[in-house]
């Protein structure tokens, strides 16, 4: 629950940058996420928000007629907006724009001395295909996140010498399917240290603005501001209070993962170890073939929910419950068994806090009792190895080539 806590500017905990992209249909609804903000800041004045803000809504100022797409810019704090300024649309999907964004996040925790700067991304979202939104439907790829991720540190350490130590904490994927190897990867190698995601599509509002308060009131403690961010995500309900029936969770499964570098490269190894003995085995031997692809088939991938049959991510399973299942199978041979093992252990250090529903009602009941943990692409027929390419790709990313992840494709796919 949330407190009323009084601290003077310069010593704030948290500089929480939201950006949200409201140049689609998400716009009404994901508004609400603003004004959560300005509540959590009336309680919690450890916590300044920085907002970029692309939307259709509250227009008429500066020359901008109501109802146009326009960009709003300024930060909450103490439950007031300061700075305000509105402008012409910016392109919220264009890697320089989100890069000086970061920068100017950054600046102000600089400013406010905050103590830990997360990001909040608020758009569509598509997995390892990326986020973010373009006005033409595709999607900001994953590489180009993390990169304008990396661009504004480094924009700011040139223009703040003396802040150069400054990074980017955490980043919260307020968006569909980003709890991602991949996506980890990204943000790892852009100095992210965590990153809270759901595996699964998210219903809108989404992640709520409170997830802020989590963070600062735990300030300095990983474990602790990670399980409070999930307990606050997943007890959260939109909809009617009168009509409870009506009621409905953001996320059927939720993660904050450790993107410590040490942790990920050993992940990474490992996932690679497994995949190139996995082909090496079932290039040699059919029935290993057919026991790995019997064992994937096993999985359900992401969105679970009935009349997902056009989307892509059927082929999005979560990492952990895969490696597991391949691990007890005794078809196979001690070494791969021993190899999915490590695989399952070293995702597994990731997770920092986890959550997930045993029948999501708003997704027909579905179970996501296996969500633990990233997701990992593993199409299990050749038409679900990247259905949307070029426009939105889920095999182009650093992740997806250092791994190996294609040899265990063509194994199981």
């Amino acid at each position: 629950m949330l407190q009323n806590v009084s601290l003077p500017p310069s010593r704030r905990a948290l500089e929480f940058g939201i950006y949200r992209d409201g140049d689609n249909n998400l716009d009404a609804i994901q508004e609400v996420t603003l004004a959560q903000a300005r509540d959590v800041s009336a309680k919690d004045s450890r916590i300044e928000f920085t907002v970029q803000d692309t939307t259709s809504r509250h227009g008429g100022a500066d020359g901008i007629a109501r109802g146009a797409l326009h960009t709003n810019e300024y930060t909450i704090a103490d439950g007031d907006v300061h700075g305000a300024r509105i402008g012409k649309a910016h392109d919220m999907s264009d890697r320089k724009n989100l890069t000086a964004f970061v920068a100017r996040t950054l600046d102000n925790a600089e400013a406010s001395g905050a103590k830990e700067t997360w990001l909040d991304l608020v758009d569509h979202g598509g997995g390892d295909g990326g986020g973010l939104q373009t006005r033409d439907g595709a999607c900001m790829s994953m590489p180009d996140i993390a990169g304008a991720v990396a661009d504004g540190v480094a924009l700011h350490a040139k223009e703040h010498p003396e802040d150069a130590g400054r990074g980017v904490d955490g980043v919260v994927a307020n968006q569909c399917l980003m709890d991602t190897m991949g996506f980890a990867d990204a943000l790892s190698h852009a100095g992210v240290k965590y990153l809270a995601a759901s595996p699964e599509t998210m219903l809108a509002p989404g992640v709520p603005s409170t997830v802020a308060h989590d963070i600062a009131a735990h300030a300095g403690d990983a474990k602790a501001q990670a399980e409070s961010m999930v307990r606050d995500v997943m007890r959260t309900k939109y909809g009617i209070d009168d009509e409870p029936g009506d009621r409905f969770g953001p996320a059927a499964a939720f993660d904050v993962l450790d993107l410590d570098p040490a942790k990920m490269a050993r992940a990474e190894a490992a996932i690679k170890r497994f995949n190139d003995d996995a082909s090496a085995a079932a290039g040699k031997d059919p029935a290993t073939r057919d026991a790995v692809r019997d064992d994937a088939r096993s999985i359900d991938g992401m969105v679970r929910f009935p009349g997902s049959n056009g989307l892509p991510w059927h082929a999005d399973r979560p990492a952990i419950a895969l490696y597991d299942t391949i691990a007890s199978d005794a078809r196979l041979n001690q070494t791969l068994r021993d190899d999915a093992r490590a695989a399952s252990a070293s995702v597994s250090d990731l997770v920092l806090a986890h959550k997930e529903s045993r029948g999501f009602e708003p997704f027909g009941g579905s179970d996501y009792s296996d969500a633990a943990g990233p997701t990992v692409h593993v199409p299990v027929k050749r038409s679900q190895v990247d259905p949307w390419a070029p426009d939105v790709s889920e095999t182009n990313n650093e992740f997806y080539r250092s791994v190996d992840q294609a040899k265990f494709t063509r194994v199981v796919a």
